[in-house]
């Protein structure tokens, strides 16, 4: 960092522009988070901190009986042992060990810090260097207070939460609610004790994303200052946000300020427990465990100023891959196409009219492995061609596809296998998951074990014969199931197996890469319901929904890069022969600040329905690499589920793009009041720019596009209903 580190009283401070991270050691030895702020701004003083780390384990639990990952009994017993400090790449370090007297358990807590970015990446390894064996039944990965704003004196109810539900076909649905309402001032100076509420989340079994999007943010309304959050892990996770004082409120001056609800809010992390998850873990003496990581972005740009420090996190934490950068263009034959029943016949139209698009991937979506009119739900796992649908072999599809100048790809549900599979006799039985002695089915699948080298060893070949002897260059990982709390094999807790399966799939996903450099894989749970950054540090592209209805799919397509970088939200555009302009517009306009996923009988449009979608690949591809520079921005707020009109932007080096939708209310109904022609959408960031809007797509529809410096606001005109269009401004 610029500024290095700085000795503060007995303690440590990082600081750079971005972020102010401060340390401070009591004179007992507890060492506490007391500053994390986004960057060196006024200098408002440490706040009061809470221990680094909240560890319940088995014989101690909490000093405050309740639910809250903040007052465990070992965790206020961690006392400082040392620090050191290094450098990686980008990312500053800091590790900062602690040492609990009674077990002998041991804590090193890691910090990173990107520079200039004001993104901190948290997690916590525990090491027994006790005489006895200690179980672990709950640890933070981060835990700090003082939320923001808390530290120039504001009270809670400046507060907001955000949180995004993430139901299967209704992804990203942000909500805000004001943190005063869900942790309710109490009269404290009468009871003399901390509130036992907390606001919280939890994702439970094997989809991270299946109930909500495994991410926060507070946002100081009055001030600006934000922490956006997410928890970069594959399966189940809890996070916390609560109120807190220092000390109970013995005297005058703390009764009076608890009476009035002046407490602090705290901030915990943690990925699977005891309490949500069934995950309990017993370090024998000598041994450890390592936390799963998290990753916290503080700004003084409320919501989108957090939002793109999390945005410079994810591109920091990926494996490198030239997809990040090239952005191509994917064909996909599943949604509202053939829908998983494909054929040499009705593929090679589509090949052909895909390349004449402008695709530059073609994959080929579920059923290539099954025979026609065979229900194949609960018989996957082998994951061979079928003669009966390519009776020549798909060979003839995949040579046409790279002939026509695309590479071919195809679509894979690699963990799960079909009840019904010559696979589920084959592999041992370790190699599933089980539960009370019995396989666990789930939707007519049993759940591979990737701890077991069999099951590796399975799909290891299953990978190698599709790349190396067909020349698939793109896969499709799909994941159907959520397999419950996870699995038994091996002795230990259930949610201890499923986060040893977790760890042991990224595993798998990074030695694949190694072997197969330059293969491309999409991250596909069932749609969006495996949205997390353990994933997509490794795969290069993100399913955003599975929704089928264009106008729906508009919501998720801009909320996406809230929890996605922009250049691996693939997003389905699927126009079809018979389509309006508008239509044809509106769900490729939704693809267009993303990945684009294109589908659609496209070999049955006209020419001119190709035309239109030919043009927007072209717009596409001359900004592109914007795109994967590109930070997000909402001019009209977070979308809600039920708005007629939506607007993303992405502000990129020397250019901005917006994107706006008139979709309509969809009840049947119109109102001309929520419905008009003309939106105005604030760009705020392009302060004193004179700027003339060029409307890139489409080309010929009747939008027109106006900007006014003076309150720097985009007036935009879609005359039709549904319409969108792509719009770009010089500058940012």
């Amino acid at each position: 960092m610029a500024a290095g580190t700085e000795p503060l009283r007995a303690g440590i401070r990082w600081t750079d522009a971005a972020i102010d991270l401060g340390i401070d050691v009591d004179e007992d030895g507890t060492a506490r988070l007391t500053r994390l702020a986004a960057g060196r701004g006024s200098d408002p003083g440490p706040v009061p901190g809470l221990p680094l780390v909240d560890v319940v384990i088995a014989g101690a639990g909490r000093s405050w009986s309740g639910s809250r990952y903040a007052e465990s009994v070992a965790g206020h017993r961690l006392r400082y042992a040392g620090h050191e400090e290094h450098a990686d790449g980008p990312w500053r370090g800091l590790r900062v060990e602690l040492e609990d007297p009674v077990t002998g358990l041991r804590a090193e807590v890691f910090y990173q810090v990107l520079e200039g970015r004001g993104v901190l990446r948290s997690w916590v390894g525990l090491t027994n260097a006790g005489a006895r064996p200690v179980t672990i039944e709950s640890v933070t990965s981060f835990l700090a207070g003082g939320l923001p704003g808390a530290e120039d004196g504001a009270v809670l109810a400046d507060l907001d939460v955000l949180w995004a539900d993430n139901d299967w076909l209704a992804e990203g649905r942000w909500q805000r609610r004001a943190l005063r309402d869900a942790l309710p001032a109490l009269t404290r100076s009468a009871h003399g004790a901390n509130p036992r509420g907390r606001f919280g989340l939890t994702s439970e079994g094997s989809w991270s994303s299946g109930v909500y999007l495994p991410m926060g943010v507070v946002e100081n309304r009055r001030t600006g200052h934000a922490w956006a959050w997410q928890i970069e892990h594959n399966g189940a996770w809890h996070w916390q946000v609560g109120e807190f004082t220092p000390r109970y409120p013995e005297d005058g001056a703390a009764a009076q300020g608890a009476a009035q609800g002046a407490g602090h809010a705290y901030l915990a992390l943690l990925g699977p427990t005891d309490s949500e998850h069934q995950w309990r873990l017993s370090l024998a003496p000598a041994e450890s465990f390592t936390t799963v990581p998290v990753a916290i972005a503080v700004s003084d740009g409320g919501f989108e100023g957090a939002i793109a420090g999390l945005t410079a996190g994810r591109r920091a934490v990926r494996r490198p891959h030239e997809d990040h950068a090239r952005l191509p263009v994917i064909f996909n034959d599943y949604m509202n196409t053939l829908n998983g029943d494909p054929t040499t016949e009705r593929l090679l139209p589509l090949v052909a009219a895909a390349a004449q698009a402008g695709a530059e991937y073609f994959c080929i979506d579920a059923g290539w492995y099954a025979d026609t009119g065979e229900g194949w739900w609960d018989s996957v796992g082998l994951w061979k061609p079928s003669s009966d649908r390519f009776p020549d072999g798909i060979a003839v599809v995949l040579n046409r596809i790279r002939a026509e100048g695309m590479v071919p790809g195809l679509w894979l549900e690699p963990e799960v296998v079909g009840v019904r599979s010559p696979v589920a006799d084959r592999l041992p039985a370790e190699a599933f998951f089980a539960r009370g002695g019995e396989r666990v089915v789930e939707h007519g699948r049993y759940h591979l074990d990737l701890r077991h080298p069999a099951a590796v060893k399975h799909l290891d070949e299953v990978v190698d014969f599709l790349v190396d002897d067909l020349g698939v260059g793109y896969f499709k990982l799909d994941y159907n199931i959520n397999a419950g709390p996870g699995t038994e094999t091996g002795g230990g807790s259930a949610g201890a197996g499923l986060l040893e399966h977790n760890r042991a799939h990224l595993q798998w996903l990074d030695s694949v890469l190694d072997r197969h450099p330059a293969l491309t894989i999409e991250n596909c749970g069932s749609g969006g319901m495996r949205s997390d950054y353990a994933m997509l540090s490794r795969c290069q592209i993100q399913s955003t929904s599975d929704q089928q209805d264009y106008l729906r799919y508009a919501a998720i397509a801009a909320a996406a890069p809230a929890a996605i970088a922009p250049e691996q939200a693939a997003v389905w555009a699927y126009p079809q022969p018979g389509f309006t302009e508008d239509e044809i517009a509106f769900t490729l306009c939704s693809a267009m600040l993303g990945r684009i996923h294109l589908s659609g009988h496209i070999d049955k449009m006209s020419q001119r329905e190709r035309g239109l979608v030919a043009e927007a690949l072209q717009v596409y591809k001359r900004i592109r690499a914007d795109l994967a520079l590109a930070v997000p921005f909402w001019p009209l707020g977070l979308p809600r589920w039920t708005d007629s009109h939506y607007a993303l932007g992405m502000c990129a080096p020397g250019a901005t793009y917006v994107v706006a939708w008139r979709r309509g209310p969809l009840d049947g109904t119109r109102h001309d009041d929520d419905d008009p022609s003309v939106i105005s959408l604030p760009v705020r960031h392009l302060d004193g720019v004179v700027a003339t809007p060029e409307v890139l797509y489409p080309g010929q529809a009747g939008t027109e596009a106006r900007w006014t410096p003076t309150d720097r606001t985009l007036h935009v005109m879609l005359p039709r209903t549904p319409s969108a269009c792509l719009i770009r401004l010089p500058g940012r």
